[in-house]
């Protein structure tokens, strides 16, 4: 039962990890519409998270830094969780 919970808490963090990825990696397409499906979608999605660690870290010199220090929160909270879970296995 543990194992199965571990597996999708695991599962979800690392299907958002990439969804930011893809987010990021798609700003630098110009050519991308942010307000049709399916990037609205993507971009509502991430943008939540995102949002909180924007406005701790502004952009420098137009790059946004704050992508890398969420990627790295998401990390360690999959961590915590998932070591948590295994304590009550």
């Amino acid at each position: 039962m543990i194992d199965n919970l571990i597996f999708v808490v695991n599962s979800f963090f690392q299907i958002y990890f990439w969804l930011i990825l893809v987010r990021c990696l798609l700003s630098f397409i110009p050519s991308v519409d942010w307000y049709k499906q399916p990037f609205r979608g993507l971009k509502d999605s991430t943008d939540l998270y995102l949002d909180l660690f924007r406005k701790i870290i502004p952009p420098f010199g137009g790059l946004d830094f704050s992508p890398i220090i969420a990627v790295l929160a998401l990390q360690v909270l999959n961590f915590l969780i998932i070591y948590i879970l295994f304590l009550f296995k």
